[in-house]
């Protein structure tokens, strides 16, 4: 009677280990978050190291570090032993257990054998890749008298059309002090636009996974980056706004990071994660400071008091902390809600809390007696964040129900709705109060003038090769700019038709305008060309 191995069994016969039967599921799940061929080029993620296929694996980074038969011999094996806790790999996370150090290293002196992939890696290398793109399109308000010139029929409004699509959902954003720098996050990738110059400034891809807040410290020159991949470590970043270079990777969260806030002297930065703590980190040693768990589940969202000298929590719990810094003792629960609390922010004058969640509406806090103030009827769906204005005169909020929001700062009442047209996940003022910023669903960034309500300009960009972004930045009059690669590939439609590309851009490709708009000023009706 033959005997069907069990999984112990079929790890003792060492003759038969394999890298995609074996090794490949112990690196996938500890290793390839970092050590990955998409990220081999950001040496101060990967090391310039990838272990996510066998020939990258074996290639190694300057040298192999895998020496078939000879484990005492390969770097990788003394990696994962070495009692070197800023060595050790993974780094600064618990070892693995003896079992998967032990199948690493028979594996790799019976010979560090490949084995069968499976088959969507083996086909991978002669199968031609298909990529689908899906048109992004951007309505204007722009109805063209005549569509003779565009080589149609019939008018209607202007929209452009680029097939890029579908791009990541915008989850993060955020203004610096002096108002001249927007940084967006969402997956794998932070761009920095230059609100001055209209265009991007910068784009980040030595990210890990998704990018779920942002935030510039008090003096501008740092800019704090938390996120990370579910289930797998958290990953919060500090990046010098001077030169973009990565200053430090802070880690210790078990799971992804949430939100962040500075405190107002910028020499601490406190965080909220998944693993259902808040730590609070020294911006000078990069340290925890302290750890708080004053919560049962996720943690979404963290602020400091205007003081300095608390912090306000919301969590999937339910609830919303408020507690002492230095202590850590819980001040007061602010409780009462059926569903997950997403969004919390301080007021300037530190006198109350708001906060909102999956359940409609916006509550406000009273941060010295405990008790609530009020409920305000919300977006009537889900709130994924909220904030105030550096002068607390306004509050801002973004919602499922593909709206921004500003509220009266004091009295909560409502005063503005911006219609977004996606779900709305992030929400920024600007620290001169002039500006709003909206991140959503689509993938687009859309600006706005925080008195009138006017829409100024969207904001579109992609990570592409070299250290500039495809990008797009276009007005509600359809006044674009953009990338050579962009705007040479966008079709500008009407009626959902494309018209003559060339005869639009005449009109319509005006930097100085775009850059007016960026400013918040008016810009005129576009006029067309005789043709």
């Amino acid at each position: 009677m033959s005997v069907i191995p069990t999984t112990a069994t079929a790890q003792g016969l060492s003759s038969d280990l394999t890298y995609w039967q074996d090794i490949r599921p112990i690196l996938r799940k500890h290793c390839i978050v970092c050590h990955s061929t998409s990220k081999v080029r950001q040496v101060e993620v990967s090391g310039g190291l990838a272990l996510d296929n066998f020939t990258v694996a074996m290639k190694g980074s300057k040298n192999p570090v895998i020496a078939a038969g000879k484990s005492e011999k390969s770097l990788l094996y003394e990696l994962l032993v070495t009692a070197d806790v800023k060595r050790r790999m993974p780094l600064e996370s618990d070892s693995l257990s003896k079992d998967k150090i032990a199948l690493i290293k028979r594996w790799i002196d019976t010979g560090a054998k490949e084995g069968e992939p499976p088959m969507e890696v083996a086909v991978a290398p002669v199968k031609k890749a298909i990529t689908r793109k899906l048109d992004v399109a951007i309505p204007t308000t722009t109805i063209p008298p005549s569509a003779i010139p565009f080589g149609l029929k019939a008018s209607g409004k202007l929209d452009l059309a680029l097939k890029i699509g579908p791009l990541a959902p915008i989850t993060a954003l955020a203004f610096n002090p002096d108002n001249t720098l927007l940084a967006t996050g969402s997956y794998g990738q932070v761009i920095v636009w230059d609100l001055v110059k209209g265009q991007p400034a910068k784009v980040m891809t030595n990210v890990l996974g998704a990018v779920n807040d942002l935030r510039f410290s008090p003096k501008g020159d740092i800019l704090a980056v938390g996120g990370g991949q579910p289930s797998a470590k958290g990953d919060l970043r500090l990046y010098q706004t001077g030169d973009w270079k990565l200053l430090a990777t802070l880690r210790g969260h078990d799971d992804v990071i949430f939100s962040l806030s500075f405190s107002p002297d910028g020499q601490q930065l406190a965080s909220a994660s998944f693993d259902q703590s808040v730590r609070l980190w020294d911006m000078k040693t990069h340290a925890t400071l302290k750890e708080y768990h004053h919560h049962s589940d996720f943690v979404y969202a963290i602020a400091f008091s205007p003081d300095g000298k608390r912090l306000v929590s919301a969590s999937k719990d339910r609830t919303v902390q408020l507690f002492d810094k230095e202590t850590g003792k819980s001040v007061f629960t602010f409780s009462g809600m059926n569903e997950d609390v997403m969004a919390v922010a301080f007021h300037p004058d530190g006198k109350s809390v708001i906060s909102s969640g999956f359940e409609a509406g916006i509550w406000w806090w009273n941060t010295q007696t405990g008790e609530k103030i009020k409920t305000q009827g919300g977006h009537g769906v889900a709130t994924h964040e909220v904030a105030f204005s550096t002068d607390g005169k306004r509050a801002v909020s973004a919602g499922a129900d593909r709206t921004v929001r500003t509220w009266d700062g004091a009295a909560g009442t409502p005063v503005k709705i911006f219609p977004v047209g996606s779900i709305a996940y992030a929400v920024a003022i600007s620290p001169n109060g002039k500006l709003i910023a909206s991140g959503s669903f689509d993938g687009l960034v859309r600006l706005w003038d925080e008195v009138s309500g006017r829409q100024l300009v969207t904001l579109l960009a992609v990570a592409a090769e070299g250290e500039q972004p495809d990008w797009l930045a276009i007005t509600p009059e359809g006044y674009a700019n953009g990338s050579e690669k962009s705007t040479s590939q966008a079709r500008w439609r009407i009626n959902g038709l494309d018209a003559k590309a060339d005869y639009a851009w005449a009109a319509l490709r005006q930097p100085v305008l775009v850059m007016q708009a960026f400013r918040g000023d008016a810009v005129p009706a576009p006029v067309f060309g005789k043709k």
